[in-house]
Order: structure tokens, then sequence, then C-alpha cells
């Protein structure tokens, strides 16, 4: 027998180190981006097959039977007056589907706003917009997360005085220079801009583009991290589906205090499950980005899938309890209603929000 070296351990594997944050770019900026964004898809568009499919199911594919309405009288519907917000407050009120107001750092930010009664290929809104346009305070940006009808309204644009900042993804910036807003920022994936002292910075989501015939991902989608100057910070993630994107968020952009998330439109799977996370993986993604708090969005307000109306709530609330977590991290507001998070101190000095 021969004696042998005894083997070194292997090396500890270190964490990845994010990449340091970006410098803010300019308001405002043009800049030229490529033709295509095809080359971000995290999954391939639906192709013939599936297209056959959808025309063979017709209605049952892409809308829920009478059995799956009957509930509409049921959905959350609470309208309230605005909360005070000062400069050092965040608020939230969910107007429905994508659209938020954001009070933070100062700043009433809209989030995919859509006020319109009805949208291109969808019926009617089965609940009223959760505030009256006349009862918003003035608006200092609007973000918009891609350029789906449901996210990108021109009848709610047209209501917005053209100097309004609005900060859109990558090579959306023509569409709102074309109708005459003065001050349009367009960012990539990990870029950043500021306005106020808040600082919105451009992050990836499991989605695609589209708005023409001819216009498949020729603009980028995304979501947004709003972080004000005392620390607070929310994830208004947009429309996407589930996947790594959430994980590599969460690197970059830690304590993230309350995150928007969709729950709705994901029936069928085979049709939406690589664009829409349902509710089960929405409170996987709420794991993933390490999250304080949640807040559903996108249902409750147009019928675009074929689940049942409350389905997603009752789906979301079951997934919740299965996964331990604290029920009052889950903030499911009902359509016009608000939450308002108060500044108190941390140790390390700033001071993020905390439920009032």
């Amino acid at each position: 027998m021969t004696d042998t070296e005894p083997t070194a351990p292997a090396p500890a594997q270190q964490p990845s180190t994010p990449p340091p944050a970006p410098a803010p770019r300019p308001l405002g900026e043009v800049r030229h981006w490529p033709r295509s964004f095809a080359d971000r898809l995290t999954a391939p568009l639906p192709g013939v097959r599936a297209l056959a499919r959808l025309a063979r199911e017709g209605a049952a594919a892409v809308r829920p039977g009478s059995d799956g309405l009957r509930d509409i009288p049921l959905l959350p519907f609470a309208p309230g007056p605005l909360p005070d917000a000062g400069p050092d407050t965040l608020a939230v009120t969910w107007a429905g589907h994508a659209s938020w107001l954001l009070r933070i750092g100062g700043l009433s930010v809209l989030t995919d706003p859509v006020w319109s009664r009805r949208i291109l290929g969808t019926p009617p809104r089965i609940t009223p917009v959760g505030v009256r346009w006349e009862d918003l305070p003035p608006i200092d940006a609007v973000v918009i997360s891609h350029n789906h009808y449901d996210h990108l309204d021109a009848p709610t644009l047209r209501r917005l005085p053209r100097t309004t900042p609005v900060l859109v993804p990558a090579g959306l910036g023509r569409w709102f220079r074309h109708r005459r807003f003065t001050s349009v920022t367009e960012l990539d994936w990990w870029e950043a801009t500021e306005l106020g002292g808040v600082r919105f910075d451009f992050v990836p989501a499991h989605h695609w583009s589209k708005r023409t015939l001819t216009d498949t991902c020729r603009s980028l989608w995304g979501g947004w991290v709003l972080t004000d100057p005392r620390g607070g910070r929310v994830h208004f993630a947009g429309d996407t589906g589930y996947g790594h994107w959430f994980r590599e968020i969460a690197d970059r952009h830690p304590g993230i205090d309350l995150t928007l998330l969709p729950i709705g439109a994901y029936a069928p799977r085979w049709w939406l499950g690589d664009v829409h996370t349902d509710p089960e993986e929405a409170v996987r993604a709420y794991q993933d980005l390490g999250a304080h708090r949640m807040a559903p969005m996108h249902w409750a307000t147009f019928v675009l899938s074929s689940e049942p109306v409350l389905e997603p709530l009752t789906r979301l609330h079951a997934a919740w309890d299965r996964a331990g977590l604290p029920r009052d991290r889950l903030w499911d507001l009902a359509v016009g209603e608000s939450r308002v998070l108060e500044p108190v101190p941390r140790a390390d000095g700033a001071t993020p929000p905390a439920p009032s």
C-alpha cells in the first residue's frame, strides 16, 4: 500500500456578485435601437400548430363559459379617497388591471394607465376604473411595460399633458413622440433614469410585444423597479411569465418592499403559460424576488382568457397558504383600494417603508 496525499477540499463556491448599478441615463435622450428584439424572447412565440388549435377551440380557449362569468358581481371593487402622500411616504392605489397610482418620493406615477371602458379585441371592463381621472393628483411620470393594448392605451394617454415624462421600453419612444410627448425616455433592460430623486430601473420580463400586423417584437418589454431617496422600493412586473429573471432582479435590487405581480389571464396554459404567470407561479416569483409584500394585479378587470373570473384570487390564497407565508404580507387589494407604507429607520441608516 502506498501513501497518497490527501485531496485538498474544493474551494467554496462564492455567490456571484451582481454588477454595479448603472449610472442613470439622461431623461429624454434620443437613442437608436435594433430593428427587432426577438432575441430577447425566453420562449418561442406560438407557432402554426398552436394557432390552428386556437382556431379549432374558438371562444372556449379565450373566454370563460357562463359558469365562469357568474361571479362578476363578487369581484372586489372598493374605490375610496386617495391617501395623503408626502415626500417620505410610499402609497399605492390599484386602478384596475396593471394600472396603479404610485406615490413615491413625492412623485405621483402611473403604471400602464388604461382608463378606457374597453380595449381592442376584448369585451368591456367587468369592473369600473377604481379611480376617477379627475380625482388623480397631477401626474409626474408614466411608466409603460410594453405595447399590448391592455397596457398601452392611446385614449387614456391623450388625457395627459404632452409634457408629462414617460418612461418606456427600448423601441417604443417613436410611438410617443409621434403623439407629441416631449419627454420620452427609452431604456434597455438593466438601465435606469432618475426623476425628482426617484430612481427608475427597467428590468426584464418573460413576455413579448406586438401592436400591429407588422411590428412583432419591434419594441422591448419589461418591468420597473422604483426606488425613493430613503430606500423604499417597489417592483412593478408589468406582464410576464415565470422564469429565471425574478432571481436576477432580486440580486440586483435587494430589499424590495412591495412587488406588484400579475395573477390572471393564464388559461389555457398551452397558449399562455410562457407569457402569463398563473397564481401559483406568482407566489414563486414573489419568493424569488425576496420581496416583503406582494399585491396581485392583472385580473378582475378585463376578460382576456378562459379561467373563471374569480379563480385567480382563490388559487392565489390557496398557494399562499400552502407556502406558509404570512397572510399580512399579501395585499390583495380591491379595485380602487389604497395602501400606505410609512418610512421607518433601518439599521444601516436607510429608511424603507413599513405598513401603516
